[in-house]
């Protein structure tokens, strides 16, 4: 099966779930976050957040960069941002 498949069957599973949604939405209104901006707007857990931030860096949504002490995030995939553009 083609790789580009898979890759686009990966960033809808990762894009599948309520909470990533949020994170995402959050990320493309704000341009970028943290996770702590993350856990106070979502209202769950760091470790949870953190978990759903994994998911979405391996599905190469988002990319993370050091920002002073703290770690930033970013949606890079520009696919995902005019999906998010439509819904």
């Amino acid at each position: 099966m083609n790789s580009d498949y898979n890759q686009t069957a990966m960033m809808f599973k990762a894009l599948s779930h309520p909470v990533r949604s949020a994170i995402i939405a959050g990320l493309i209104f704000n341009d970028e976050c943290n996770v702590s901006w993350i856990v106070d707007q979502l209202g769950i857990p760091q470790p949870t957040v953190s978990q759903h931030i994994n998911i979405l860096k391996s599905a190469r949504i988002i990319e993370g960069y050091r920002k002073g002490n703290q770690i930033c995030y970013k949606v890079v995939n520009n696919q995902v941002r005019k999906i998010f553009e439509i819904i």
